[in-house]
């Protein structure tokens, strides 16, 4: 046991030497995740060199659950449960409900377990995100599409979808070079980077939104505080009704947007 608690405080102090600020949380789930001193080794290293812990456990906690997330695919923040409370309260019951720039599949599972779809379906535009969404997704009857935002969707489904959820990237280029490493060097560039002003996707999500919602349907996305008298603006040129959801403990912001 005196070796044990020993090697865990020695791990903790390599993690906080390295910048981990919650190093003593990070060396229990590393030592959970090993079988023997030299992996815990291994990952330790790959931790300390930068590499995402969620990508050494294989998953990232989101909305009280683990969702597997592979290498280079975008890891669920926290922030972004904000944006799932904000869509599972617009819907009434059965919705059919997509979620583009999907990653990982986090949030249509989150939504999956809080309403109750009549259909459900993601979509992400990078190949890796997709199969690692497929995997998440798997059971819970939804449908995982390939391809640029509403590009890839059944055509049948334009003009009746209920629900749209985006968190599509939202840093402008010239900041993702600010961005911590962990997501900067690790991370898909075409997870992060949102053009020049960051909003490049989001207002195509809102002009696209438009032919998909059914009339009363609601379109809610992540975006950053200083970007949403922008995207209001950009959204209300399309003809959507916005309202702005602020959460201080989070640090996130989602915008709502309703099709008359």
């Amino acid at each position: 046991m005196e070796s044990v608690s020993a090697d865990r405080s020695a791990l903790v102090d390599r993690l906080r030497a390295a910048g981990c600020v919650y190093a003593e949380d990070e060396a229990d789930l590393l030592l959970a995740a090993a079988d023997d001193p030299a992996t815990v080794a291994d990952l330790t290293e790959r931790r300390v060199a930068g590499e995402p812990l969620e990508y050494l456990l294989g998953w990232a906690e989101f909305c009280g659950r683990r969702i597997a997330v592979d290498p280079g695919v975008f890891v669920p923040r926290g922030r972004t449960a904000l944006l799932v409370e904000a869509a599972a309260a617009l819907t009434g019951p059965a919705p059919a409900v997509v979620d583009l720039c999907c990653g990982s599949g986090a949030t249509t599972v989150a939504l999956a377990h809080r309403l109750a779809p009549r259909w459900l379906a993601a979509a992400d535009i990078d190949p890796a995100a997709v199969a690692c969404a497929r995997r998440n997704l798997a059971g819970l009857s939804a449908e995982v599409f390939e391809g640029d935002l509403f590009a890839p969707l059944p055509p049948r489904w334009r003009g009746r979808l209920d629900l749209v959820v985006a968190n599509a990237p939202y840093v402008p280029t010239d900041a993702v070079a600010l961005m911590p490493p962990e997501a900067r060097l690790h991370e898909a560039p075409v997870a992060l980077d949102g053009g020049p002003d960051g909003l490049s996707v989001l207002r195509r999500v809102g002009a696209e939104a438009v032919d998909w919602l059914t009339p009363g349907g609601h379109l809610v996305v992540e975006v950053g505080v200083t970007q949403v008298d922008a995207l209001r603006e950009a959204f209300a040129a399309v003809g959507l009704l916005t309202s702005v959801r602020h959460d201080e403990d989070l640090d996130a912001t989602a915008l709502t947007a309703r099709r008359p």
